[in-house]
């Protein structure tokens, strides 16, 4: 599943989540099985953002343990739009607008790649 953040960055609007429907805590115990579907979803999420956003560029992560700073215990990848001197990692996330977030779920979905 692919569903944006809740949780936005001051300069990255519209950061994505993908999300097995099945519980996996982390990356240990996610199935090699599910490797290549969730890439999949990765790359067409990227692909969305750069033709819906015109982003410069995309940035992926996924935590592990809160010594890797896992703080959901599901496994996710967050997918975050990029900006040139955008301070990703110097920022902090806040409440997304419902209003904003439907806006750009939908410029998100419409630019969905087709496979």
């Amino acid at each position: 599943m692919v569903k944006l953040n809740p949780k936005w960055r001051p300069a990255n609007p519209g950061a994505a989540l993908v999300i097995p429907y099945e519980h996996y805590e982390n990356v240990y115990d996610l199935p090699p099985r599910l490797g290549l579907p969730i890439q999949e979803a990765i790359r067409d999420t990227a692909i969305a953002m750069k033709v819906a956003f015109g982003c410069d560029g995309v940035s992926t992560r996924q935590h592990n343990e809160p010594a890797g700073d896992q703080d959901v215990w599901h496994y996710h990848v967050h997918v975050f739009p990029r900006y040139r001197g955008d301070d990703l990692d110097g920022s902090h996330g806040t409440l997304a607008n419902p209003t904003d977030m439907a806006a750009l779920a939908r410029q998100l979905r419409a630019a969905w790649p087709i496979s």
